[in-house]
């Protein structure tokens, strides 16, 4: 069967065409990007038309690359970026730009909001934070999250906000375009953390809607991820090239389909991603949270399962600037192209040329250590002020030092979040790395000396996400198991055991990375606490997440 899946990032998408029979195999994939607009004011911004145009134009292309004819497709599906805001009217069309889930203008709200009541914890109060751990083992103790972007409108864009027929994510606004029908996934409506996850009680929580003031006209319906939603519209259909009816099922957001697309569908299997974000993420047959340390289990594409997810909000973004402002402008380490709209779609070039650059440098970076927080941080420490640094630069250090420090660093923050996942779950010992990142045998062997664990890659890295919802597409046409399916159809193709003559100097930088934020938080609270500064007025690249 041929299924075609969105690989929706945060800037851009990459379309993938699947046979799957007794192996998944990746036919075709096309890739076009669309602008991230970061604003002063903690805004991160995209426009429904440029997503709209990059899905037309990928999907065109793949029938320019392959014999397979619309006609064939059986199913599709979108796997996107999570916690950002859509808000349509009832055609289903955007009021305003879409949020981003790097938006953070929510500030103030999420400070009135949940810095109120005399006892609190993480700086939230006790008695909103236990509401929702009752509920769903999660709460909104980020002014990333998507209610703060919800009450920023209601606040600031009163027009815009009594218009408002539906609150969407973004997966969820491709489907209504794709089919008509506007609903939510549930991985999307847990993703707001108004969503009930309690066995017979599934669904939007009234109680909570009711604490944070939010409308329950503007919930939709909830779907599974699983669910067909509908046939394509004639109208969808002409533009994107396929066939009218072609069945459009519920999909989800990345982390939904991630661990499928790994393998790892065990309890206990422990995943790695980087692209342009990262995160440590393991699977579960339980919910738990960790609200210190910003860790909770999010839905899994199956009943009953979870994905205990722990995230580093720039990781290949970090790769990407240090790409961009370190290498390509002076260093001249990669001269054959000058453009580059996809971190990982020119991994195969860019990456693997500047990977080769540090693995010239000496494990631990000549003493240089980077901190990827170049849009604050979320896990395990919440703080929209945290930057980026190189710290302990010396006269003798060079760039390729630096570049190599920006690999480690993201590592190193990788290996707080796998111990801070460690205090609540039991972790895999065997580690499945994908996303870009995993393309570089260097960045893959740094991991491994970093976390101490064996590593493993898979095939098609790049495109995990659209694997484990192309398995999930496949499982409901069948009527089969997807951890099954999964685990017959994803194996590992090469293995990293961490080298113990690395083990010392890696400890060491990985001890002082660590207290770089502690000692240096409230610097970044007097530099950045007001925002101005701190933006641009447009920022592109990178994957997703």
């Amino acid at each position: 069967m041929y299924i075609i899946i969105y690989d929706f990032g945060t800037s851009s998408v990459k379309t993938c065409l699947f046979e799957i029979g007794s192996e998944i195999r990746l036919a075709a994939s096309a890739t076009a990007g669309y602008d991230l607009y970061i604003s002063d004011n903690g805004g991160a911004e995209q426009d429904t038309e440029q997503w709209w145009a990059a899905l037309c134009s990928t999907t065109r292309e793949l029938f320019q690359k392959t014999s397979v004819r619309p006609s064939e497709i059986e199913g599709m599906a979108f796997c996107s970026q999570m916690q950002g805001t859509v808000f349509v009217d009832e055609s289903g069309n955007a009021l305003r730009r879409p949020m981003n889930y790097l938006d953070q203008k929510g500030v103030r709200e999420y400070q009135q909001f949940m810095g109120s009541g005399l006892i609190k914890v993480s700086g939230c109060s006790l008695y909103k934070l236990l509401r929702n751990l009752l509920v769903n083992y999660a709460g909104s103790t980020s002014a990333k999250d998507p209610v703060w972007k919800y009450k920023w409108v209601e606040n600031n864009e009163p027009d815009v906000f009594k218009k408002i027929y539906k609150w969407l994510d973004i997966g969820d606004y491709l489907v209504a375009r794709c089919t008509g029908r506007i609903v939510r996934t549930a991985d999307s409506a847990f993703a707001t953390f108004l969503y009930d996850t309690r066995k017979g009680k599934e669904g939007w929580n009234k109680g909570l809607l009711k604490m944070y003031q939010v409308k329950p006209d503007h919930m939709p319906d909830i779907i599974d991820c699983t669910d067909l939603v509908g046939g394509l519209t004639a109208k969808a259909a002409e533009e994107l090239g396929l066939a009218a009816g072609t069945p459009v099922f519920g999909g989800g957001g990345d982390t939904t389909f991630v661990n499928i697309g790994a393998g790892c569908t065990r309890p206990g299997d422990t995943h790695i991603y980087v692209g342009t974000s990262g995160w440590v993420s393991t699977f579960l047959d339980h919910q738990t949270v960790d609200i210190g340390a910003m860790i909770t289990g999010v839905l899994s594409a199956k009943h009953g399962y979870f994905n205990y997810y722990a995230e580093l909000e720039t990781a290949g973004k970090c790769f990407e600037w240090v790409k961009d402002h370190l290498a390509l402008d002076e260093v001249g380490v990669y001269l054959e192209h000058t453009k580059v709209t996809d971190l990982e779609s020119n991994y195969t070039s860019v990456y693997e040329y500047l990977s080769e650059e540090v693995g010239k440098v000496p494990p631990g970076a000549n003493g240089v250590i980077f901190t990827p927080w170049l849009h604050g941080n979320r896990c395990p420490f919440e703080d929209s002020n945290a930057g980026g640094m190189f710290f302990n630069i010396r006269i003798e250090n060079g760039k390729r030092d630096m570049i190599r420090a920006v690999l480690e660093g993201i590592c190193y923050h990788l290996r707080w979040l796998l111990e801070s996942e460690m205090r609540k779950v039991k972790t895999s010992d065997v580690i499945r790395f994908v996303g870009g990142g995993a393309l570089s045998p260097v960045t893959c062997q740094m991991l491994a000396d970093v976390t101490g664990r064996t590593v493993e890659t898979v095939n098609n890295t790049q495109e995990v996400g659209a694997i484990g919802t192309a398995l999930v597409v496949a499982a409901g046409i069948q009527g089969a198991d997807v951890l099954e399916l999964a685990r017959r159809l994803v194996k590992a193709n090469h293995v990293y055991t961490p080298n113990p003559e690395n083990k010392d100097v890696y400890e060491r930088n990985y001890q002082v990375f660590k207290r770089l934020y502690r000692t240096n938080a409230g610097s970044f609270r007097e530099l950045n606490g007001g925002k101005k500064g701190r933006g641009a007025p447009k920022a592109k690249g990178g994957e997703r997440p």
